[in-house]
């Protein structure tokens, strides 16, 4: 056993110093694949914790939380849950994100009634300046988190300035909150002027309760669940503070986005392993007669396959290896510099930490060193069936491919992906779409020997009456070699097949999306200037007379109002969007992209167009009836339609705008839509409506800097995905550059030969070139098949089960074609670099082992 020891390492240390380099981009590979993986998954996990923490710490040390399923609810339920048996102590809270002027985010702000939220969440009480005990109750003043004085750049006794409707409102800074978690932004005000100064009186957002002693928490749950229920069906829900229902919202809102990211993480971990592979089997195929040396000198086949699945396993180790310690530097610089977001605004007010993740590490390391082993199994056992004597026959090495030339592997594979496709998501997630699309790479790169076979062997018979008289003689040997060969030219051909895939079927989806995202701006945005209370936060709103006065300004058209409002349908999902505007139920598609049939409500019936994620989330379908809560009370509506939502995967409904205020008895609005009269310009009436008393509050956009903005937060929350893309490009055109330089290595003994009998050294040269290109040409076209075939998967199942929205398919032409002349240039060089090198020796010392 040691003297086998031995040999191993002699034998892989010789390995290495003939061919350090395709060992470092094997070892690359596969560390760069687990480093992203392992990073999104620490930066996701490190945001989601944190978040899920901070919304804890709110809640304090209550045993239930009471919420209403719209943004708030009427202050008359506080005294009978207070004064109700097994109820210790009861908190009321109204929350409101306050809208910070100039700033892009806004301020979590509780009023909370001092003395109760004592004996409920201590941590959530402001501390007063010594001496100025006063200020708790006081109607003017605010107590801030350590991370939102930072933020705003505060200092106690300073003065803080927010939006309450179309007015700012003045506070006094008097304290800090100290209970808050690191970086989390919140101010704490007197419940009271809370509700006065941001316009919410009579208004509570949850009622925090602590149980007496020895009270069951889960029955005293559910019974006042069902007292709730009885006395106002759907509009409230009791549950705890550690309920994971909440954990489950969080976690759905990014789940899918997160998921995604990871699964284009292993794009890159997948290239690496056939990088893996292709190092492995041409390593292999070139050792032939080496290993069939060792066999006549009494080495076994269960060792021979142990010596090439170590080398493959030390290439698997040091990547996974390198991998987790580069993705836990990434996740640690990104969280420090970019926060945990990853672009998709899911966690926004928090500032993680990476923390290591053994799980995480260990899953990562495994991934990384199983496709490494997986990588070499295939030239493992091929050197182990080799017979002794075949494998030392000088141009053998072919036979040793043959099997890779079988189809219906390839065709089961590929059968079997397009069966998965029909299939539904799992838990919300696309299992069996990303299922499919591997069996699909799997199926394409195995079909690649029999394909390559067919297509050069037609191209030879094409060329045969044309060999003599017109054909180069550089073009002649190409097609001979590569019709007799293809099982060697099938692995370059599966290096390009792969990596020109996954890069032409990302680069369609992500185009898809981003045109799909640009029309659907143009759809949403019909006027011609529009104006908001505010960016953020839910305290700004345009009031009757402020909507009045936009109405009557000079050069004003027409105005359409919109009011958006936050609904929980499903305790266990993140809330609803209820957007409330003028809609001609005739002609729906005037206000909203519209998507399939929409039909007309019976008459008295009040209509309501859905999301296309309410289809999938609620099962709202057209012609049935939908239940929401507004005003305190679910009333019921009739699906008039479904409509296509890119800003919200969570859910929307719009209803008519006068529905809404007739059942809520809301009349403020929270954005306007103004089309200009002839002979003005948006620009002129911009300038009127900001001279209004309340113009400064409103911000104005146009809808081409609407467009703009929008697209370049889609282009930052794609990021990532563009940035993995480039990655898994990067490591499969150095896949093919050392594919392409094996093969040339291993087939010195040829060029001897073919230097021998007269061939010149430029002619040896102008051979590999048009080998290399006429491969890499195959290989772009079936991979620009496959890739093709691959982004439908991508933009009709994995697409509308991951974010339930549709989108248009759209080809980037401009990007595919310089890809692919990179990729036609790489090899053409590669392949001319290494004949350079393989021709250094000189003819005889090539053919030597033949004498």
């Amino acid at each position: 056993m040691r003297g086998l020891n031995t040999l191993t390492r002699w034998l892989l240390a010789g390995e290495w110093r003939a061919h350090p380099m395709r060992a470092f981009l094997a070892v690359v590979a596969i560390a760069v694949g687990v480093a992203m993986g392992f990073a999104i998954h620490l930066i996701n996990a490190a945001a989601f914790n944190e978040f899920s923490a901070a919304v804890k710490s709110i809640a304090g040390q209550a045993d239930l939380q009471v919420t209403g399923s719209e943004s708030s609810f009427d202050e008359k339920l506080y005294p009978s849950l207070a004064q109700r048996p097994g109820v210790a102590a009861a908190s009321p809270v109204l929350q409101v994100q306050a809208v910070v002027p100039g700033a892009a985010q806004s301020l979590l702000v509780l009023g909370v009634d001092t003395l109760r939220a004592i004996d409920v969440s201590p941590d959530l009480v402001g501390v007063p300046r010594e001496g100025h005990l006063e200020d708790t109750l006081a109607d003017d003043t605010i107590f801030l988190s350590p991370a939102a004085s930072e933020w705003l750049r505060t200092r106690t006794s300073g003065t803080l300035t927010l939006r309450a409707g179309l007015e700012e409102l003045r506070l006094r800074v008097a304290g800090s909150v100290q209970g808050t978690r690191p970086g989390q932004r919140l101010g704490i005000m007197d419940i009271g002027a809370a509700q006065w100064r941001f316009h919410g009186l009579g208004q509570l957002t949850r009622i925090d309760l602590k149980l007496s002693p020895g009270v069951n928490r889960t029955v005293f749950r559910d019974q006042l669940q069902r007292d709730l229920d009885r006395a106002s069906p759907g509009a409230f829900h009791v549950a705890e503070p550690n309920d994971p229902n909440a954990e489950s919202r969080t976690n759905t809102m990014s789940r899918a986005y997160r998921v995604n990211l990871t699964v284009l993480a292993l794009v890159a971990l997948f290239t690496g392993a056939f990088l893996v592979f292709s190092t492995q089997a041409l390593s292999v195929v070139r050792r032939r007669s080496q290993f069939a040396l060792l066999r006549v000198l009494g080495l076994e086949p269960l060792q021979l396959v142990r010596q090439v699945v170590v080398e493959g396993a030390v290439l698997g180790l040091a990547g996974a290896a390198l991998g987790i310690a580069g993705g836990y530097g990434l996740a640690a610089l990104v969280l420090r510099f970019f926060g945990g977001d990853l672009g998709g605004g899911y966690f926004p007010g928090v500032r993680p930490e990476v923390q290591f993740d053994v799980a995480g590490a260990i899953i990562y390391f495994v991934l990384g060193f199983g496709v490494a082993l997986l990588g070499c199994l295939a030239p493992a056992f091929e050197a182990a069936r080799a017979a002794p004597a075949v494998a030392l026959k000088s141009g053998s090495t072919d036979a040793a491919l043959e099997k890779l030339a079988r189809a219906w592997p390839a065709l089961a594979c590929l059968g079997l992906g397009a069966a998965l496709t029909a299939a539904p998501p799992v838990a919300g997630l696309p299992i069996f779409g990303y299922l499919a699309i591997a069996l699909m790479l799997i199926g394409g790169i195995a079909l690649m020997p029999r394909f390559a076979a067919v297509t050069f062997k037609a191209l030879q018979r094409v060329g045969a009456p044309f060999a003599h008289a017109h054909m180069p003689p550089a073009l002649a040997l190409v097609l001979a070699r590569l019709a007799n060969a293809s099982g060697q030219a099938a692995i370059a051909l599966g290096g390009v097949l792969s990596s020109f895939a996954l890069m032409v079927a990302m680069a369609i989806m992500v185009a898809s999306f981003r045109v799909s995202v640009d029309d659907w701006l143009a759809q949403v945005l019909p006027a011609d200037l529009y104006a908001r209370s505010a960016a953020s936060g839910n305290t700004a709103a345009i009031d009757p007379e402020g909507q009045r006065a936009i109405a009557a300004t000079p050069g004003v058209a027409r105005v359409h109002f919109l009011r958006i409002r936050p609904i929980q349908l499903d305790p266990a999902r993140p809330p609803v969007a209820l957007l409330a505007r003028s809609v001609d139920p005739q002609a729906p598609g005037h206000s909203m992209p519209m998507v399939g049939k929409t039909i007309e409500v019976p008459p008295g019936a009040m209509p309501a167009w859905v999301s296309e994620a309410m289809v999938d989330l609620y099962g709202a379908r057209v012609g049935e009836h939908i239940e929401l809560p507004v005003g305190g009370k679910l009333h019921a509506f009739t699906v008039a339609g479904v409509w296509r939502d890119y800003a919200r995967q969570s859910g929307a409904v719009n209803i008519n705008l006068d529905d809404y205020r007739r059942l809520s008895g809301d009349m403020d609005v929270s954005d306007a839509a103004i089309w200009v009269a002839r002979g003005a310009t948006a620009a002129q009436v911009r300038a009127r409506i900001a001279q209004l008393p309340f113009g400064r509050a409103l911000e104005f956009s146009e809808p081409g800097e609407i467009r703009a903005v929008s697209l370049a937060i889609f282009d930052r929350s794609f990021a990532v995905t563009y940035l993995l893309e480039a990655i898994a490009i990067a490591i499969g055109m150095s896949g093919v550059a050392a594919t392409f330089s094996a093969q040339t290595l291993a087939r010195a003994k040829e060029f001897g030969m073919l230097r021998h009998v007269g061939v010149t050294r430029g002619q040896v040269l102008a051979l590999l070139a048009i080998e290399g290109s006429a491969l890499t040409a195959i290989g772009i076209v079936c991979g620009f098949a496959l890739g093709f075939v691959i982004s439908l998967v991508l933009v009709f199942v994995v697409n509308p089960q991951s974010f339930h929205w549709t989108m248009q398919l759209h080809m980037p032409w401009r990007l595919l074609v310089a890809v692919a002349a990179a990729l036609l240039a790489a090899s053409a060089v590669t392949a001319l670099v290494s004949g350079r090198y393989a021709l250094s020796g000189g003819p005889i010392r090539a053919v030597r082992e033949d004498w």
